[in-house]
């Protein structure tokens, strides 16, 4: 209690009684498609991350929370502005095709979506430097080009945010990154944008500021170095033995082991950034006095891209509607707020982050812009928040096996409605959060009242909706499937298997560093 005490004084002295110079700095750690089974601390007993668990256990560690999106823009796009997808536009990764420019065998033409984060908004950074913050973002932005970079909404310095979505010369140097200069051959991106954001925080000690540091990784290409491949590999091979790695679910394969020796490193060499974030605040420090967030912009890749790892026991994975899809690492760590090692099971979502960090900085909230966030300070506190539904809207397919699709979670209920035939699938989170038992037949009044509740947000805050694709032929998508079941099944099977195999090389370069073999 009278730690509890002490921390609550603290907190009232950083923020409402606090100098401007006096304020916590924010570190905000972004991770690209990191599903949340893909740490040691969420379980996973083959990936290592010792610099992110520590972060997890030096704070709150949310048990149930949420990417507002399955795929990147639109809950990076969130993040930024406090609101649910379907409320500011980007519903889908910027760059997709839509409509009629949709050329694939699907029943539906996915929706139009923004192309940019909007200009009319607030965004996050915005905030923070009207209040006097230095701010500072690193890395992957994909929120559109030019007029619409991280130095046009509100950051000062901008070290490698650009429109794509990728790196566009993989993870090791030269990069190729319009926004940043190139290391030395073979250098590592990720590690890379660590050193620059721990050199931020050190510049800044005297002043306060707020750092997105926003990974590439663990996004593809799925590239890591030769020694992080042969730990892992060895790894793996003492693991017992699988018969098969993929199991058909619906329309593709999903990984259903967490044995992949390239990913690994990838989760690996993440952490060591991380670790050097930490160590800068640390030195300098600034620990006691640094808000520092973790969490990832959707679910682990379990199918399409690289099938790079499993969620389970969650289902599913990016791009995909199931819990593996949005189910994300969520943490923040405050000393002067909330005690070591503690949880919270309370929904909670990318959008709550705005609304979060005003309130921690002792600034004045901004409820028209943060309109779908809700302030987390009272979790941190051990206290409550006002009951809410979360909504998601993906009017879109994807590389992943998504379905065009919109979900609303209600305490214990998840309703997933679909859009090409209209069905809609009930689970019961608290008792199945693997949803394997689809209630909506069973529970048909629910079922309804919750579709209806869904479809009348939607329709409020005009969402975008996909329309029959007078194209589509049933015949191709049979064929199509036939394939999936038979040759990619197989050939998934056959490389992630060879992945194992002690003389494994990816290609003439390793890795494509563009640094040539002796």
């Amino acid at each position: 209690m009278r730690q509890l005490l002490s921390s609550l004084v603290l907190f009232m002295l950083v923020t409402a009684n606090a100098s401007p110079d006096d304020r916590p700095n924010v570190v905000f750690v972004l991770v690209d498609d990191m599903g949340l089974h893909d740490l040691s601390v969420e379980g996973s007993t083959f990936y290592q991350s010792p610099n992110i668990d520590r972060l997890a256990r030096g704070g709150m560690r949310f048990t149930q929370g949420y990417a507002t999106c399955r795929v990147c823009s639109p809950s990076r796009a969130s993040i930024q502005l406090g609101q649910f997808t379907a409320r500011h536009g980007v519903t889908n990764w910027i760059g997709a095709r839509s409509g009629m420019q949709w050329k694939r065998e699907d029943r539906l033409l996915p929706a139009d979506y923004a192309r940019a984060l909007p200009d009319k908004d607030v965004a996050i950074a915005e905030a923070m430097k009207e209040a006097g913050y230095r701010t500072f973002f690193a890395g992957k932005w994909h929120l559109g080009g030019e007029g619409s970079l991280p130095t046009d909404h509100g950051y000062d310095i901008n070290i490698g945010g650009h429109h794509r979505g990728s790196p566009p010369g993989g993870f090791f140097s030269p990069f190729r990154n319009p926004q940043m200069e190139d290391g030395p051959a073979g250098e590592s991106l990720t590690m890379r944008l660590g050193r620059e954001t721990a050199d931020f925080i050190r510049e800044n000690r005297n002043r306060p500021f707020f750092a997105m540091l926003s990974f590439y990784s663990v996004h593809a290409p799925v590239q890591t170095s030769r020694d992080l491949w042969a730990k892992y590999q060895t790894y793996a091979s003492q693991m017992p033995k699988v018969a098969s790695r993929f199991k058909i679910d619906r329309t593709l394969p999903v990984r259903q082991v967490q044995d992949h020796p390239v990913y690994a490193g990838m989760v690996e060499t993440t952490d060591r950034a991380v670790g050097e974030v930490l160590d800068a605040l640390d030195e300098t420090g600034l620990s006691e006095s640094t808000i520092v967030i973790f969490t990832s912009d959707n679910g682990g890749v379990s199918s399409g891209d690289a099938y790079a790892t499993s969620n389970l026991p969650l289902r599913g994975g990016k791009g995909r509607q199931w819990e593996g899809g949005i189910r994300e690492p969520f943490y923040i760590r405050y000393p002067a707020v909330t005690e070591a090692r503690t949880t919270c099971s309370v929904p909670v979502t990318g959008a709550d982050f705005y609304p979060t960090i005003l309130e921690l900085c002792g600034l004045q909230s901004k409820p028209e812009q943060h309109v779908d966030g809700i302030s987390l300070v009272p979790l941190l506190k051990k206290q409550t928040i006002p009951h809410r539904p979360l909504y998601w809207h993906y009017p879109h397919y994807d590389n992943q096996g998504g379905e065009p699709s919109s979900l609303l979670r209600d305490g214990q209920w998840k309703l997933i409605h679909y859009y090409e035939d209209g069905r809609n699938e009930l689970y019961d989170l608290r008792v199945d959060p693997s949803e394997t038992s689809d209630l909506s037949l069973t529970h048909p009044v629910r079922t309804a009242n919750m579709w209806e509740q869904l479809h009348s947000w939607l329709i409020s805050v005009e969402a975008h909706f996909p329309e029959p694709d007078p194209r589509y032929s049933p015949a191709k998508t049979e064929a199509k499937f036939r394939r999936i079941q038979t040759e990619l099944k197989e050939r998934l099977e056959q490389t992630h298997a060879r992945m194992l195999e002690s003389d494994w090389k990816p290609n003439a370069t390793w890795w494509g560093s563009f640094v040539t073999e002796d």
